[in-house]
């Protein structure tokens, strides 16, 4: 199963750490990347797209939700359950760093009307 990995984390806790943990902590990223994950870091300015009416779109430089640390990366990654996913995520810098790593899973699109 596919599982959609949402990395938050604040900048400031992570410049608290050392470069040696900051290198270790990588590290668990670099070893989904090897097993052919898409894991990447994200800009911390947002733009949330809204148009109800299918008019002119609404703009905002906020995100959706108000969280505790800011979306830092997300993933794509291939895990057999749940359990798995947990495992590889374990280590990855948000999830050591005082952030917070969230997993969704993804279900297979295969075109017109998801059959």
């Amino acid at each position: 199963m596919k599982y959609l990995v949402l990395a938050y984390g604040a900048e400031e806790d992570w410049r608290k750490l050392s470069k040696e943990e900051q290198q270790a902590l990588l590290a668990a990223d670099d070893r989904m990347r090897e097993q052919g994950a898409l894991v990447a870091a994200v800009r911390t300015d947002v733009a949330t797209v809204r148009n109800w009416d299918g008019g002119t779109p609404e703009v905002t430089a906020a995100p959706v939700a108000s969280l505790p640390a800011p979306l830092a990366g997300f993933g794509l990654i291939e895990a057999a359950d749940l359990d798995e996913a947990v495992r590889m995520v374990k280590d990855t810098p948000c999830a050591r760093a005082h952030g917070y790593v969230e997993l969704r899973p993804i279900f297979q699109i295969d075109g017109p009307g998801y059959s």
